[in-house]
């Protein structure tokens, strides 16, 4: 049976369209006709569509990489091509229902990796958040379903990856210490002791950087995307300014002067690549991954160290340090700085601000546990109990030499530590 109602078109008038479906009794069909003419009055009627998932998801994407960041796009086209589409593009959209999505999380959980291995937790998080994303606008602009499946479906229970060993201001002293003379050394002091991201870093120019005063501003972020090297404001849309010690302060400018002596000693070869702080030795502006795997190199050279070999000599072995270095991150020393700052007693919001965290929600929310460990009620010991009370004695926290360090750091955030005391 065919139920006909009128249908509001963008030139204010009206037209005849029909809907179609299995209606078994006649007061059934003029429900229905009811309930059409009602949505379609108020906009909300949604009409049969033989649109695939794939097709909606490709032309989503393409229209939606105009309104968000290229690496946001970027981040979307992976996870739903990668794997939405090749499990479930064939399914007509208005067939998707949440258990579809259900199945295709367990599916993922179980073998969506490489080479039939579980994908990540996080991995599969991105790839609801995408969907979610998506069929929230099929639904809210386009019209083509009543409702979002994503938001009622189930991602499994997933097991969190054990957590490695964390560094500590102990470990960050010897990274330095052991990377001291290399030309890069600046760009890992600063990482550590602003908490800046690895793009904020690389985008940073020397017209952004006040040695008088002090002062970072952080106003854009470098990304390499399809193969293309891509600067965009940072993560959170905004710029910040933030303070640097007077030991990081000089290190800038013993680093400004290396440059200098660089572009000296190249002449006419120097690329000037736009005033960036941290560039290659001709002046080219750095790649990411280039200080990313500087990174896992200096600590596998710090725990491995070896004697240069000669011509005809390959390298000898030599004994290791006392101590070694955990596998580490460049993101895991802005998790540093944020621990030692949350530690030592300094304000959710003043931590959020210096990261650049769009809300300080999102800072409470990643490092809870961290503000948890910090809380004075957990440092303070419990009162005496009353008669006929049973309490746990709650341990104090003793004043230990890494507990003053990681004060005089929350000091070298704000810029009023002295340079004698910076370790």
């Amino acid at each position: 049976m065919v139920v006909r109602y009128p249908r509001p078109r963008s030139d204010h008038r009206s037209e005849q369209a029909a809907l179609g479906g299995r209606l078994s009794t006649e007061s059934a069909a003029k429900i229905a006709r009811d309930e059409a003419r009602y949505l379609a009055r108020r906009g909300e009627l949604v009409e049969r569509s033989q649109v695939t998932l794939e097709a909606y998801l490709t032309r989503w994407l393409d229209e939606h990489a105009m309104t968000v960041k290229a690496k946001t796009i970027s981040g979307y086209r992976e996870a739903l091509t990668g794997y939405v589409v090749p499990r479930i593009g064939r399914i007509k959209l208005q067939s998707i229902q949440p258990a579809t999505l259900t199945t295709l999380y367990r599916k993922l959980a179980i073998s969506g990796g490489r080479e039939g291995r579980p994908l990540s937790p996080g991995t599969i998080r991105q790839v609801h958040r995408a969907l979610r994303k998506a069929l929230n606008d099929a639904v809210e602009n386009d019209r083509l379903i009543p409702n979002n499946p994503a938001l009622r479906s189930k991602i499994p229970r997933l097991k969190p990856s054990t957590p490695g060993q964390v560094w500590t201001m102990a470990h960050l002293r010897i990274f330095l210490a052991f990377i001291r003379t290399h030309r890069l050394y600046a760009f890992f002091h600063l990482a550590a002791y602003t908490g800046a991201r690895r793009g904020e870093l690389l985008a940073l120019r020397w017209s952004e950087v006040n040695l008088r005063k002090g002062t970072v501003t952080l106003k854009a972020s470098t990304d390499v995307i399809d193969r293309e090297r891509v600067t965009d404001t940072p993560k959170s849309g905004r710029s910040r300014t933030i303070a640097i010690d007077p030991h990081t302060v000089a290190l800038l400018g013993e680093h400004r002067r290396q440059q200098d002596e660089e572009r000296d000693r190249l002449g006419a070869a120097y690329m000037e690549a736009g005033d960036y702080v941290f560039t290659r030795e001709d002046g080219q502006q750095l790649y990411p991954s280039t200080v990313t795997q500087l990174m896992s190199r200096f600590i596998r050279d710090h725990n491995e160290p070896h004697r240069p070999g000669r011509r005809g000599h390959p390298r000898e072995a030599v004994s290791p340090p006392e101590i070694l270095l955990p596998p580490g991150r460049l993101h895991d020393l802005r998790h540093l700085h944020v621990t030692t700052l949350l530690r030592a007693g300094e304000a959710v919001h003043v931590v959020s601000n210096r990261l650049g965290h769009a809300d300080p929600a999102i800072t409470l929310r990643v490092y809870a546990h961290v503000i948890n460990e910090s809380s004075p009620f957990r440092r303070w010991p419990s009162p005496r109990p009353s008669p006929g009370w049973t309490t746990r004695t709650t341990r104090t926290m003793p004043i230990t030499r890494t507990a003053m360090s990681d004060v005089t750091m929350a000091y070298q955030a704000r810029g009023e530590a002295p340079a004698s005391r910076l370790g």
